[in-house]
């Protein structure tokens, strides 16, 4: 019996095998090197080509998002639908692709109907920003080449205006087609145009493009006046050439008599690197070699001479061209004296090269996502979680998390999963289940926030090597001990465990002294519910009293703690969810992400063209020009083997800039430490330096109007006192000087040079510097002779600056008459007798108001006091160099004021000033100490 049941099982196991394979259909060849996705589909379904599409709804199962308009408004494909994302949380929307690492896929995404979202986005591919989506454009097609990193890819839409929309989604395996990726590997090739010259103006694409490339038949550029088609149906390919386009694009060529013309203009204004594809096939049988013999050019320079689309035993060609342009591109092809014929082309492409961004490393990535699932399994209705796709830091973060740049990659160092990061206050934001343990894994997490949610479980172990500063668990439902190795973590200072009931009070004596809240007044855990029902009952009802408090609150918090002038409150939203619980602290204002770029000596070497252009000289090495493969031009600083500066003063600025950005500081775009190089690459300064336009080379040399002197230095404080200031830790620059105050092309001051800059001393370090720095003629007597190193020092060399943008003249010149080698001590000289005049530039004379002169003036000679205690701050010069400036730009209307008062109140303090002589207890100035003796 048992026998014979086993055997009828086996045979309906085998029937329905066979059933299953009749009844579903074979995979064809294309299927997994074509991936259609068909957003918000109903269904999935195959096209007129036989292309499958499948819908998006397992990554948004979300139908209220889903839009359909009437057919005839559907673009090529026949499709009528749209996935509108609108924002519950997070700033991007990532789709997830799978691909395979090493292998080169065309992307393409498409957006209908944009007039009715009024949206704009961006897309990227990767974290790699290729494009921007207008609304303007009702059917917009976004393209790209790229080679995978990983065996996945995202394609995302970041917020900007509105809400991104997305109504197809291709992904297509290229196979043996070359783009010469190897060549740029680290790059997304974002198509701009792809044209062939088909008589029928059908567009050309799958099955006849086997990767599903859209050859167009409408270049939309015009070739010129007297051009024709030439076809020949029968195409065959002679030699080894093989052919990168479908055989139906080389049927048809496009000729002339004399040349070929296109010009694509509406190219972004930027420059960019292009790559130019071209395509040629004799079609005409009777033209032999040497008879179609033509010139390339691409925006006037000579790409190709005399090429010969049948030479060299071939009829098939195709060559690849790079150019760097901004604005429009210029294809010509030229026919050569004595050819018979004159030029043809059967297709072109154009792809707009875009670097590669470098992603959040590696383990960062992969713990994020450990964390997600962990989370997942208890809170799948959380919204948070739609945000949370693609990178975690790039190109911009995930809810809750806040990254930094090192080495050239994101890492992760906050995160915050407080209820109001979510989107609402209803029960269902509040996380539940066990803390995951992941978390511990974060190497580089300094702060991390799981308050006011329904945690509950142990608190998980933590490795002794984290670098956790603050934990915030409070407002949970936690129980057991806090683990020892929570509460010996060597750097935490912060340590809030309040309103966990359930969890041990017993701290051992051991505990590193953080600061430790672990109160239960108020917050029992029946109070602790009913806390968080009436807050999601409010703002679930949308209670007019809970809204007016909290715009009471928020509108006071703003104008308080929020920095007046152009502040993006869209950027930094999240700030104001935590309002019901707490006010943010300015800390959390700033998103700490500066992205520092890792160059290899060839791409350098490229970028400089072998260092083909020296545009400056100092103590770290040579400075030559050079553009990026994205078309920025760039300052490029290379250590001479020679340096009295090295390696120490190289990692100090990598360092240092790799932790601060300003406006008015020099940014540093990358670096290459290789073969014992080491190289730093900062954006090229069109305008050269403060010295350079005061008294430098002729050739540099250019006359700076006063105005335009006072802004210049304005720039150059405000960036000091940014330094000075900068997170609760003072940076002192050590070598400011005119030389390392950089224009820019708009003539903003940019300091730079912070290879000697290092941290003022703090309480119980030693004043004391081991060595002096700077440059003589503006180094601080008191520093000199003490080597005890402070903030003034700066202040000391910046008054040495103010005195050069007042005269023009160099601080140490021992070529003029004795009593002018010094520019601190000529200057003295006049202004005790109250003589500015004779110490101001002859090139402004007569185009300055005196208050603001001599508001200048007694800045710059309070900040070469020689008593450090005696000079103001960086914060006191910049206030007064911006009284200086609204005088001079409103010179009438000040002057009528002051007119009017009857009085002239500031002048007459100003004259009455008088410089004594310095007496032998005040250090004496250094560069009467440095000068060589007079020359007899």
């Amino acid at each position: 019996m048992m026998r014979e049941f086993n055997y009828r099982v086996l045979r309906l196991i085998k029937f329905s095998i066979i059933c299953l394979l009749i009844l579903v259909p074979s995979t064809s060849a294309d299927e997994g090197r074509l991936v259609s996705i068909a957003c918000c589909g109903e269904s999935n379904y195959t096209d007129s080509r036989n292309i499958s599409w499948i819908s998006d709804y397992d990554q948004f199962p979300n139908t209220t998002s889903c839009y359909t308009r009437a057919q005839s408004e559907a673009d090529y494909s026949g499709y009528n639908r749209s996935r509108v994302f609108y924002q519950n949380s997070g700033q991007k929307r990532c789709y997830k692709l799978s691909t395979e690492k090493d292998e080169d896929y065309l992307i393409r995404a498409t957006f209908l109907f944009g007039h009715i979202w009024g949206s704009s986005f961006s897309v990227s591919v990767g974290v790699t920003p290729i494009a921007i989506v207008d609304s303007s454009e009702d059917l917009s097609v976004v393209e790209g080449i790229f080679r995978a990193t990983e065996d996945d890819t995202y394609l995302c839409l970041v917020y900007d205006k509105g809400a991104p929309y997305i109504s197809e989604l291709e992904l297509r395996l290229l196979q043996d087609l070359k783009y010469y990726l190897e060549n740029f590997p680290s790059s997304v090739l974002k198509l701009v145009t792809r044209n062939s010259f088909e008589i029928t103006k059908d567009d050309i694409r799958y099955p006849n493009d086997t990767s599903d490339r859209i050859w167009k038949s409408n270049s939309g550029a015009d070739p010129g006046s007297g051009t024709y088609h030439i076809s020949q149906p029968n195409v065959s390919i002679s030699g080894n050439a093989t052919a990168s386009p479908p055989l139906q694009v080389l049927q048809t060529a496009l000729a002339a008599p004399d040349s070929l013309r296109f010009l694509h203009n509406g190219l972004p204004t930027e420059s960019y690197l292009y790559l130019v594809f071209l395509y040629f096939y004799e079609v005409d049988r009777a033209v032999q070699t040497g008879q179609r013999v033509f010139d390339i050019f691409l925006n006037d320079e000579m790409k190709e001479g005399r090429f010969d689309v049948s030479g060299n035993g071939s009829n098939y060609k195709e060559l690849a061209f790079t150019v760097m342009t901004n604005g429009s591109l210029n294809l010509t092809l030229v026919k050569v004296s004595g050819s018979e014929n004159g030029p043809i082309c059967n297709a072109y492409e154009i792809l707009q090269v875009h670097p590669w961004r470098s992603e959040t490393t590696k383990s960062d990535v992969e713990v994020i996502l450990e964390v997600k699932n962990e989370l997942l399994k208890n809170n799948q209705e959380s919204e948070v979680w739609e945000g949370w796709a693609g990178d975690p830091c790039l190109p911009v973060p995930w809810d809750g998390i806040t990254c930094e740049s090192i080495d050239g990659y994101s890492i992760i160092t906050e995160l915050d999963l407080s209820s109001g990061i979510q989107r609402g206050f209803d029960h269902k934001s509040f996380l539940k289940g066990p803390v995951p343990s992941s978390i511990t894994k974060l190497s580089h997490l300094k702060v991390l926030n799981l308050s006011h949610n329904d945690f509950t479980g142990n608190i998980p172990a933590f490795l002794p090597s984290s670098l956790l500063t603050s934990v915030d668990l409070s407002f949970n439902d936690l129980w057991g001990s806090l683990p020892l190795s929570l509460i010996s973590l060597p750097h935490l200072d912060i340590l809030n465990i309040r309103c966990n009931p359930h969890v041990a009070k017993d701290i051992p004596s051991s505990f590193n002294g953080s600061k430790l809240t672990t109160g239960q007044e108020s917050c029992n855990a029946q109070e602790a519910s009913k806390q968080r029902i009436i807050i999601g009952a409010a703002a679930a009802s949308g209670s007019v009293l809970l809204t007016i408090v909290v715009g009471i609150i928020f509108c006071t918090w703003r104008q308080n703690f929020l920095p007046q002038g152009n502040f993006d409150i869209k950027r930094h939203h999240h700030m104001t969810k935590n309002l019901i619980f707490s006010l943010p602290s300015m800390d959390d204002l700033v998103m700490k992400s500066i992205s520092i770029e890792t160059f290899t000596l060839e791409y350098i070497e490229a970028a400089t063209q072998r260092y083909k252009t020296m545009i400056g000289e100092g103590g770290f090495g040579s400075v030559y020009r050079g553009t990026l493969i994205d078309g920025q031009e760039v300052a490029v600083k290379v250590r001479s083997s020679t340096s009295t500066q090295g390696t120490r003063e190289f990692e100090n600025e990598l360092n240092l800039l790799s932790a601060i950005r300003h406006e008015n500081l020099v940014p540093l775009l990358g670096y290459c430490c290789e073969n014992d190089q080491e190289i730093l690459v900062y954006p090229f300064m069109s305008n050269g330096s403060l010295q350079d336009r005061l008294y430098g080379e002729a050739a540099k040399r250019k006359i700076l109007d006063w105005p335009t002197r006072l802004s210049i230095t304005l720039g150059a404080a405000r960036g000091l006192t940014h330094l000075h200031n900068f997170a609760g830790r003072c940076i002192i620059h050590r070598d400011v000087k005119s030389s390392n105050i950089l224009l820019d092309d708009s003539m903003t001051a940019k300091v730079a040079d912070f290879g000697f800059s290092k941290y003022a001393p703090q309480e119980g370090d030693s004043c004391a510097s081991l060595e002096v720095r700077g440059t003589a003629g503006y180094l601080d007597p008191e520093y000199y002779m003490t080597h005890h190193l402070s903030a003034k020092s700066d202040v000391f060399s910046f008054g040495v600056v103010l005195l050069e943008i007042v005269s023009g003249r160099e601080p140490l010149n021992i070529h003029r008459p004795r009593p002018e080698w010094s520019l601190v001590e000529w200057a003295k000289s006049y202004v005790r007798e109250s003589k500015i005049d004779e110490i101001v530039d002859p090139n402004i004379k007569g185009a300055y108001h005196a208050e603001a002169m001599w508001r200048v003036v007694e800045v710059a000679l309070s900040c070469i006091e020689p008593f450090a205690a005696s000079r103001p701050n960086m914060i006191e010069v910049v206030r007064e160099l911006e009284d200086a400036l609204i005088i001079e730009n409103n010179a009438s209307e000040y002057m009528r004021s002051i007119e009017s008062s009857g009085s002239n109140r500031f002048s007459s303090m100003v004259m009455e000033r008088r410089i004594p002589p310095p007496t032998p207890s005040e250090p004496s100035s250094i560069l009467s100490q440095m000068a060589p003796p007079e020359p007899r």
